[in-house]
Order: structure tokens, then sequence, then C-alpha cells
């Protein structure tokens, strides 16, 4: 595994930016993962569906672009599948 380390300039309003899609990538990767383990027959592609309802469900989700939302499905699958 390789890790990188940057040092980011910028505006507090960039910085809060970052920070709550962070949150939002967390809320959407750990509702995947709840609904996997209440509904043992997910599939990945069911991940992928469900960041859509997700987005409907909670407008916060909408903020994060439709890539971002299920990028966080694909890691949650990827921890699933391991």
């Amino acid at each position: 595994m390789l890790i990188y380390e940057y040092k980011l300039d910028g505006s507090k309003a960039q910085f809060a930016a970052i920070e709550e899609a962070i949150r939002t990538t967390q809320f959407i990767r750990n509702k995947c993962l709840r609904l996997w383990m209440d509904a043992r027959g997910v599939s990945r592609n069911d991940l992928q569906r469900y960041c859509a309802v997700l987005a409907r469900q909670f407008p916060f989700a909408l903020s994060l672009n439709s890539q971002a939302r299920q990028a966080a499905a694909d890691r949650a699958w990827a921890a699933i599948s391991r």
C-alpha cells in the first residue's frame, strides 16, 4: 500500500467542503454496509442503485456527485468481499 502525504493551502471554506464530502462519503458507505447486513442477498449492483435512493432520501447526499457516491459503494463492496 502506498501512502501519499501532501500539505494543502486553502481557505476555510475549501477545507469545510472537503470535510463535508468526506462525512457524506462515510455516511453512504456505512448505509451500504447496513443494507448488506440487513439483507444478505445484496449484490454490488444493488449497492450502486442504493446510492441513487440515498440521494433522494437525504438532501445532503446530493451535494456529492454520483461518481463519488458510487465510489463509496464500491469501497463498501470491497470491504464486504474481503
